[in-house]
């Protein structure tokens, strides 16, 4: 039996696009859980100076084993409610490589 589908991640033709909910300044850098259409992400920088949104890049590269290069921020940059583009990942990758 499948999963349901994670409806955070949308298939595009450069890659993936996910939907996020970013919580700055938590306790540690987590990937939580989907909270409806996001995926709730915790960083502990500040959202002063895009701080925030870089950790956010770093923590999705490292746990996707890829460049910072592919994870791209493309929506959101002063919002809580951010998307980015995950270059050349189809969903189903993405989903095995950030759920536990």
């Amino acid at each position: 039996m499948n999963p349901p589908a994670a409806t955070f991640l949308r298939e595009t033709a450069a890659g993936t696009l996910l939907a996020v909910k970013l919580q700055p300044r938590a306790s540690k850098n987590e990937i939580g859980e989907p909270l409806g259409d996001e995926l709730k992400i915790k960083v502990t920088a500040p959202p002063v100076d895009a701080a925030a949104n870089q950790a956010l890049v770093e923590l999705l590269a490292d746990q996707l084993g890829c460049s910072r290069g592919r994870v791209e921020l493309i929506r959101g940059h002063t919002s809580r409610h951010k998307t980015l583009l995950l270059h050349g990942f189809k969903p189903e990758a993405v989903r095995a490589k950030i759920r536990p």
